[in-house]
């Protein structure tokens, strides 16, 4: 897990569980085929946790609490 996207997509979520919850799930979903929000400079390849991390980071994807029924 990188680090640095660890720390900058962690200051966008207050809430640790809901933070948890949403990066993993992003994860999840790319891993299924969802496309990419970002596109990372780098020729290492990346896992798809890192990619979530990224995307929150550079605030692609916005976590917040859903409604419950």
């Amino acid at each position: 897990m990188n680090e640095e996207y660890l720390a900058r997509a962690r200051a966008q979520v207050k809430d640790v569980r809901l933070f948890i919850n949403g990066v993993s799930r992003r994860a999840e979903q790319l891993a299924k085929g969802a496309k990419q929000l970002v596109h990372p400079q780098t020729t290492e390849p990346m896992d798809w946790l890192d990619i979530a991390l990224l995307e929150v980071a550079e605030g692609k994807v916005i976590i917040t609490q859903g409604k419950e029924n």
